[in-house]
This record gives structure tokens, sequence and C-alpha cells, in this order.
């Protein structure tokens, strides 16, 4: 923790520099997840060359350095500071729901940086924002984490403990926020699609929580403008009344992020492991 406190007190600048350096040990010579990486690009565009691939590959990498330099830096970074980096171009759209005192699910992907947006939701909105999170394996990188989401008014909730807590507090207006790009465990329940030209996994979990609770969904698109500074846009993907089954917001979901990530393929983390296993022949 007296480390990575320490990082985020240097001028995001120089955190930049040091991840610049990460970057070039972890690409060029530790060539981590390179391979992985470079299956899972050409897989999602076969009619990209291999000079384009490596390219997209090569920019990924280095996104996700640099964005290891403003997950520290937003420990400290300023409110103010925050908002000029962080733009949410179309919050209004949330303005009739908080009205009613209704509950609002906005889905993100791993696309750019998606805790300074969670950051900048919370100032934007002033309302609650309660975000579901993965505990990491590390106690200190995980309390170093969790201080970060919370500084605005962030509620980070434990992903096994995330279904009870949005039951025990279903009425008012507040945000619930997932990262929903994620793979479920292969004995899960899951929806599965085509996204990004394969066979994909999703959680059905946000599905769910929208009916229970009768709340709109909607996609939050992130772009980078420039290095440290993002454009989110909001895009609703369903509203109620919904039926009381299926998964068709999820695939909604699947359909908007396939879109954004093919309209901005550096920016997303292609060394994650989405495609885990392979669709049953049955499914």
């Amino acid at each position: 923790m007296f480390i990575l406190k320490l990082l985020s007190r240097l001028p995001l600048a120089v955190l930049y520099l040091l991840t610049d350096v990460l970057y070039l040990i972890i690409y060029h010579i530790w060539r981590f997840r390179r391979g992985l990486s470079l299956t899972n690009l050409t897989n999602a565009f076969p009619d990209r060359t291999p000079v384009e691939i490596e390219t997209i590959a090569r920019q990924s990498y280095r996104s996700a350095c640099h964005l290891i330099a403003e997950v520290l830096k937003g420990a400290t970074m300023e409110a103010a500071e925050l908002r000029q980096r962080v733009k949410i171009t179309n919050l209004s759209l949330l303005e009739p729901w908080i009205k009613r005192e209704q509950p609002v699910v906005l889905l993100a992907s791993h696309h750019c940086n998606w805790e300074w947006l969670l950051q900048a939701s919370c100032l934007d909105l002033g309302i609650s924002v309660d975000a579901v999170y993965k505990p990491l394996r590390v106690a200190a990188i995980d309390r170093f984490m969790l201080e970060a989401r919370s500084r605005f008014g962030g509620h980070p909730i434990p992903v096994k403990d995330f279904l009870m807590e949005v039951l025990k507090r279903r009425k008012g207006a507040r945000i619930i926020a997932l990262v929903a790009d994620q793979t479920p465990l292969a004995t899960e329940e899951k929806h599965w699609t085509r996204f990004l030209n394969q066979d994909t996994a999703f959680f059905v979990g946000a599905d769910k929580i929208a009916r229970i609770l009768k709340s709109p969904v909607f996609f939050v698109g992130m772009r980078r403008s420039s290095r440290g500074h993002y454009e989110a846009t909001l895009q609703l993907l369903a509203e109620p009344p919904y039926s009381r089954d299926g998964s068709d917001i999820i695939e909604k979901y699947a359909r908007a992020a396939e879109l954004h990530i093919s309209a901005y393929p550096a920016d997303w983390l292609w060394m994650y492991r989405k495609w885990k296993y392979r669709k049953p022949l049955y499914g």
C-alpha cells in the first residue's frame, strides 16, 4: 500500500514514462500473452493483414500499460482534473429515471479506462454508484483499488454479494455499474452469442438485475481523445416493461460492445482470456 500510494503522488507524465518502459519489457522482451493477443485479434478481424494485427496488438499493450499509470494516479487525482480528463457527453439521458427515483443499469466493457469512468460517473451524477468487482488476490492491491473506487462516492460490491446487495437497496435513484464483457465460469449460467467473429459466453446477471428492478439499461462507450483524455457516450439498450425471461438485454449489449470495440480496437484488452472454452455442441 505504501509503495502504491507513493507512486500515485508522482506526476502523471512521470508515471507514463515508467509505464512506457514497462510496455517495452512486457511486449517486446517478456512477450506476455503476446501469442494469445495476436490469435484473439486474428480471429476477431480475419480481414486484417498481419501487419495491421501486429500494430493493433502493440497499441493495445501500450494502452494497457498507460492504464496502469492512470489507475495509480486516480487514487490521488483532484476532482477538477478528473472531470477535465473524462467527459460523459449525454448524462442528461438518465435524468428522467433519476427524478423518478428509479435505479439505472450501466454496462461498460474493458475498453479505455473503466476505472476513471467509474470515478467520473460518481462526480457527475452525485448519486450512489454501485459497481460490481472481483476481489484481487493480492490484499494490498485490492485495498488500494477499493479506496480509489470509493473516493468520490462509489460503492464497490464484491461479485458474490452483488445480487443480494442490489435486492436489499432496490428502491431509490442509484446507478448499478458493471463491466459486462467478462467470461463466466464454464459451470455458471451464461448467454452464448457470436461476438467478434467467435462463439462467446456472457454473464446473464445484468439481464436478471434489470428485470428484477425494472431498470433501464444503457451501454457506455468510451473512446480515447488523446493520451489521458477520454469521452464516454451513453446508448439506451433496453427499458421496461420487460418479459419475465430471456437474455435479449445481454444480446443487445454484445452487439453494442462489438461495434464499439471494432471501431476502436487498440483500446480493448486483447491479452484477456475472453475465449476460455468452446461452446458446447448442444448449446
